[in-house]
Parts: structure tokens; sequence; C-alpha cells
């Protein structure tokens, strides 16, 4: 008896990762970026603390995600209509994971970021004596590719709405350019923060869903870097 119910219990646990997993959108997000994050571990030589330090870092992301899930849960079943209190307890287990979240961005810094400027700097030197008019001719193409697909997929208008987002297309291929351009890893991370800014505020906002923003940064990104890598 006590054997089944240790199984009934871990079955329910799954049950309810599985549950955050398929309801929630940032739970999805969070995932993804963990599998990339350890996959991307096996590139570097990281110490036993570090790799644990990494792992403790994701399960805090995700714990905090599935906990915050449970209470906005708890809190619609029990509070129907608007609540200032509802509101509150909302706010601060969304606020739980914020948390959590920049925390695992400074662990990934402090981690990361010297092991990969190296690189960066060599590969990026390669391409910072490409001519500034690429950038141009690449955000018109962006640009213009974006509105063709929205005209072909019937959606939205050429800046608002519909696949794809033609703001993260264009927004991904600024940061794109900027990496290019500057040769500097950690400027090229504050023009990626800024263009992930962006997308998020289109999903936010309800105007584009995350696959519409996800294609826009493919696009942007991947037209910028064909443009330079050809024309230099």
């Amino acid at each position: 008896m006590r054997s089944r119910n240790l199984i009934d219990s871990f079955n329910y646990a799954i049950e309810g990762i599985l549950h955050a997993f398929k309801t929630q959108r940032n739970m999805k997000i969070h995932f993804i970026i963990a599998i990339f994050v350890l996959a991307f571990c096996l590139f570097f030589n990281l110490s036993r603390v570090e790799f644990v330090v990494i792992l403790l870092t994701i399960s805090l992301v995700l714990v905090s995600e599935m906990i915050n899930t449970a209470i906005e849960t708890t809190v619609d079943i029990i509070v129907k209509g608007y609540n200032p209190l509802a509101k509150i307890a909302k706010n601060v287990a969304a606020g739980a994971v914020l948390v959590s979240s920049v925390n695992a961005v400074i662990v990934a810094y402090l981690i990361f970021f010297d092991r990969i400027n190296p690189w960066t700097k060599i590969i990026l030197l390669r391409l910072r004596e490409s001519p500034i008019h690429i950038t141009v001719i690449s955000l018109i193409v962006v640009i213009f590719l974006s509105i063709i697909l929205k005209v072909h997929f019937g959606e939205g208008t050429p800046m608002r709405g519909g696949m794809p987002s033609a703001h993260s297309a264009i927004a991904f291929s600024i940061a794109t350019a900027i990496t290019f351009m500057t040769a500097n890893a950690f400027i090229a991370t504050l023009g990626f923060l800024l263009a992930l800014m962006v997308a998020e505020s289109r999903i936010e906002g309800k105007i584009h869903s995350f696959s519409q923003v996800l294609f826009g940064a493919f696009i942007g990104i991947l037209i910028t870097v064909l443009f330079f890598q050809i024309i230099r």
C-alpha cells in the first residue's frame, strides 16, 4: 500500500510538471532555454561547482514558474471576479519568477561570458570591415520580406499583427548588424537583449503570437547574416 502511494505521488508530480509545460507559455520557454544551456555546457570545460550552480539555477527558475502556476490556479478557484488581494498574490508570484530569471541571466553571464568572448572576437573581427550600407540593404530586405510574407499569409497589416512579426524581424536584424559591426560581445549582448524586449512587448501586447515573433526573429537574423557573409 505504501509503495503504491509513493508511485501515485510520483505520477501526480509528473502530471503537474506536464500540465505546467502544456498550459504555460513561459514554462515552455524556460524548458527550451534549459535544454540549450545544458547542451551548451558540453562545449566548455566547466568545473563541477560551475555545473552544479547551473543545475541549481535552472531548477530554481522551473520551480518558481510551477509555484507561480499553482498560486494563479488556486487564486482563480477561490476568487471570483476582481479582487485586489488576488492581484497582489499573482503579482508577487510572478515577481518570484522574475527574480529567479534575472538570477539565471547573471549566473550565465558570470560562467560563460569570459569563455565565449575570445571566440566571438575572432569571428566578428573578420566581418568588422564590412561596408555600413550592407546594414541598410539588410534592413530594407527584411522589411519588404516581412510585408510580402504577411500578404502571403493574409494576416494582420504590414506593421501590426500577422505572420511574421515585422518589429521582431527588424529588431533582430539591427541587433545582428550591431554584432558584426562592433565585434564586441558585450555590446552584441545588449543589442539582442533590446531585440528580445521588442519581441516580448509584441507578445505581451497580444499583437503577435510566440511563433510569429520567433519566425520574425529568425528572418531578421538569417537575412542579415547572409548579407554580411556574401557582400563583404
